[in-house]
């Protein structure tokens, strides 16, 4: 999964944060949605535009920066 192909970054739109396609969802929607306990399958109910490589490419982008991150003691 490339994620670089589905997550946009765009100044004007959500305030630079990462999103879907293009669209006004952003990476930290899904995450949240999955941490509080949504299922994937939920998430697409409820967003029908969405897909589950979208929601794998949000995956796969938090996983990519939280290889970067730098730990701070």
């Amino acid at each position: 999964m490339q994620f670089k192909e589905i997550i946009t970054i765009e100044p004007g739109k959500r305030g630079g944060k990462p999103c879907i396609r293009g669209m006004r969802i952003t990476v930290y929607d899904i995450l949240e949605y999955l941490a509080s306990g949504m299922s994937e399958q939920e998430i697409l109910q409820d967003f029908p535009y969405l897909t589950k490589e979208d929601i794998l490419a949000c995956l796969g982008f938090a996983a990519a920066r939280e290889r970067v991150m730098v730990a701070v003691q």
